[in-house]
């Protein structure tokens, strides 16, 4: 059984991790995940994502002990996206939504940090419990401190304690909760705003945002001025942003191409 469930509508693409009993990721797994959000990276018809779980207890646990235990090494091959097909695709310039419906723990947790926003269930827990394995959260050492206060996400690293989707809303991890029996509409709903949006200027925006972590602020304007970033040159030189201008001068809603 294929354990990615895909649904597309229009522009969007709906991907849900199913993996009973607890949607854990195992190698394969993961290979196949990233296959789905490169395909979905390179597709122009495509521009926002909704990434969720199966079921209603778990969003995912992170990397499967089981399969661990069986012969998955923890180095091995995660595939093109790196762990959960995501956190390490390159270049991915559209906006994606985790609706976290239930636990998001280890690399759970991370996988969904990979999102750009975050929707939770209001019954959602969270939790890095690495440090009480003696592993490290690597990928949520890197992103956690920039997504919340750094003394709270040492605080979460460092213990490794569980938090509940209220806490997680305080300090800005996630975006919004909403009763779980609503998580997918509100998703769908947030998806198909995105998706009426301007692509070329998510793409923009996405990519000034990753370029932004390792420079000096003046560094990126000056890349952004003088157009040296790919999707800032593409955008600049477009349809759609001569339509944005057109629109606003003729006092209607842009009709946006993509290109």
């Amino acid at each position: 059984m294929n354990p990615i469930k895909t649904r597309r509508d229009g522009a969007i693409l709906e991907v849900t991790l199913d993996r009973p009993k607890a949607n854990a990721i195992d190698l394969a797994t993961s290979r196949i995940m990233g296959e789905v959000f490169r395909a979905f990276r390179d597709d122009p018809e495509l521009r926002v994502a909704i990434l969720t779980g199966g079921g209603e207890k778990f969003f995912c646990p992170g990397w499967d002990l089981k399969a661990a235990a069986d012969g998955d090494a923890v180095d091995g091959d995660y595939g093109v996206g790196g762990f959960g097909g995501l956190q390490e695709l390159r270049d991915m310039n559209k906006p994606v939504i985790a609706a976290v419906n239930g636990i998001a723990c280890g690399g759970g947790l991370e996988l969904a940090l990979s999102a750009d926003m975050i929707i939770a269930a209001d019954h959602a827990t969270f939790a890095l419990p690495e440090i009480r394995s003696g592993t490290v959260a690597d990928a949520a050492s890197v992103k956690l401190p920039k997504r919340i206060p750094y003394h709270i996400a040492m605080e979460l690293l460092l213990t490794g304690r569980w938090f509940d989707a209220e806490e997680a809303h305080r300090w800005g991890l996630v975006n919004e909760i909403v009763p779980g029996a609503q998580l997918l509409d509100r998703a769908w709903e947030l998806a198909r705003l995105l998706a009426s949006g301007p692509p070329l200027v998510y793409a923009a925006i996405k990519e000034i945002v990753r370029e932004a972590e390792d420079e000096k602020f003046q560094d990126t304007m000056n890349k952004i001025t003088k157009r040296q970033l790919r999707t800032v040159d593409v955008l600049y030189s477009s349809e759609d942003q001569l339509e944005g201008a057109r629109a606003f001068a003729e006092k209607r809603d842009p009709v946006w191409k993509g290109r």
